[in-house]
Order: structure tokens, then sequence, then C-alpha cells
């Protein structure tokens, strides 16, 4: 018989970027197991208030005004949104991790995907995973200066710098120490670039679609914390106990000031 728990969460406020980082945990081996008597965990994350209104950049001032212009906002500047709000209030591009679990199905995971295209970068939000690949691929017929940093609330380590990046685009191993989790990516020239990462270390973990959905299955019995993080409005957790063979909800909701 699959039994239901359903917990709601709720944060006040827009959060500082630096409220983002969550506790750190540190990383521990995960084992593959067959995973028999899994549960589904699954929610929707919604945004309750007036969005953040997205930041202006003024394309004159930066090189390569006229390609990347091409998604101006026809007035001379280029819109960089970083809170996506769908009907319904769903919201986009939040991290869902599951902290806690040390064994269940296999962790597949080996490389983030990031590419460049017409001056941005895409996805905004993505999963990186230390010491493994990410790749940069430049869609774009001008190059682009890659800066990639960890962060932490102690500080920041610098993880790559790719000063010219060309279409072959560029792979490197991500190394987050410190036990740092969280990831950004900007480009040197074209500031209104930027990507952001939250790293995983085992493979319970899933990114809100425009509706704000997310699923996450197969995951073993136990009591685990559940984290929801968003670059910009930070970052609310939960332990939660799932049942063999159960079926958990998780609903979050941010709310802006």
């Amino acid at each position: 018989m699959k039994r239901s728990i359903v917990t709601a969460l709720c944060l006040g406020a827009v959060v500082q970027v630096s409220m983002g980082f969550g506790a750190l945990v540190p990383a521990r081996a995960y084992d593959t197991v067959v995973v028999t008597d899994g549960a589904v965990l699954r929610g929707r994350v919604t945004f309750q208030g007036t969005a953040p209104e997205p930041k202006e950049f003024e394309l004159r001032r930066y090189p390569d005004s006229t390609f990347c212009g091409a998604l101006s906002d026809g007035d001379g500047h280029r819109l960089l949104k970083e809170v996506h709000v769908g009907q319904s209030g769903g919201l986009k591009d939040v991290v869902i991790v599951v902290e806690g679990v040390r064994s269940g199905k296999p962790f597949t995971f080996t490389e983030a995907q990031v590419e460049a295209n017409v001056c941005q970068f895409l996805p905004f939000v993505t999963v990186v995973s230390d010491k493994r690949q990410l790749t940069v691929t430049n869609r774009d017929p001008v190059s682009h200066d890659i800066q990639g940093y960890a962060y932490d609330q102690a500080g920041v380590d610098i993880v790559l710098h790719r000063p010219s990046l060309k279409a072959t685009g560029t792979t490197d191993i991500v190394h987050l120490v410190k036990g740092r989790r969280v990831f950004t990516m900007q480009c040197g020239v074209h500031p209104y670039m930027q990507n952001w990462g939250y790293a995983i270390d085992n493979p319970y973990y899933a990114v809100t679609d425009a509706a704000g959905a997310f699923s996450i299955g197969d995951l073993p019995p136990g009591t685990y914390r559940v984290k929801a993080w968003h670059p910009i409005l930070g970052v609310q957790e939960r332990e939660l106990t799932v049942e063999p063979n159960g079926t958990a909800t998780v609903d979050v909701q941010f709310d802006a000031k």
C-alpha cells in the first residue's frame, strides 16, 4: 500500500545571493544498489508576489553590440532575467536535492553541459559535480571570456578561466574545494551572460521546469534533508521521511517582499 506525505515550505522575502549557499554537507561515498521499494518525491515550487525586475545592460558599452543586440529590449538594452515565474506562479530553475542518501540507483551524472547562444548561457541554472566535467560550447560567431567561480559564505575560488572561448568550446574538470556547493559562470566581456550551478553528490536531484514542477524517483526509504535552491531567492530545506513504495510531496513557496 502506497503512503503519501505532503510537506509545505515557505520562505519570506527576496534573499541576498550570499544566503543561497545553504549548509555545507561533507561529501561521502555513494554506493549503487538495487532499489526494490523506492519511493517517489514530487512537488511544485511557486513564487508569490512581484518578481524582481530584470537587470539592464546598455549594449553600446560592451563589445559585439550588434550581434548580442539580437535579444535586446528594442531600446538598446540587454536584459538579464534571473527569476522566471510562469503561469499560476510556477518558479523555474530551482534545484531540488535530496541530501543524506548513501546508496541507491546508479549515479550516472558525468558532465554538465552549457552553451553560449546569442550571448546568453543556456541553461541559466544547471547542476555540477565535484571532479566531473563541465563542457561549455560556443554557438556564437563571437568569442567569450569564460570565468567560473565556486562560492560559499567564507569566500570564493576561481574554478576555471577560458579568456577566448571559440566555437569548439572547452571541457574542464570542476574542482569544488572546501565543500563549496554553489558554482557561477560569467563572461568577462558580456556581463549579461551568467549561469549558475549547484553541486550534487547523488542521483536524487531535479531542476524545476517552467511550471515549477519536479519529480525524483526510486528514492530508498529513509529520512533525508530535502533542499530547494535558487541562485537569487535563496534556499529552503526540510527533513523528510519517505516510506517504502510511498509517494512524498514537497511544495515550496518563495515570497517576495
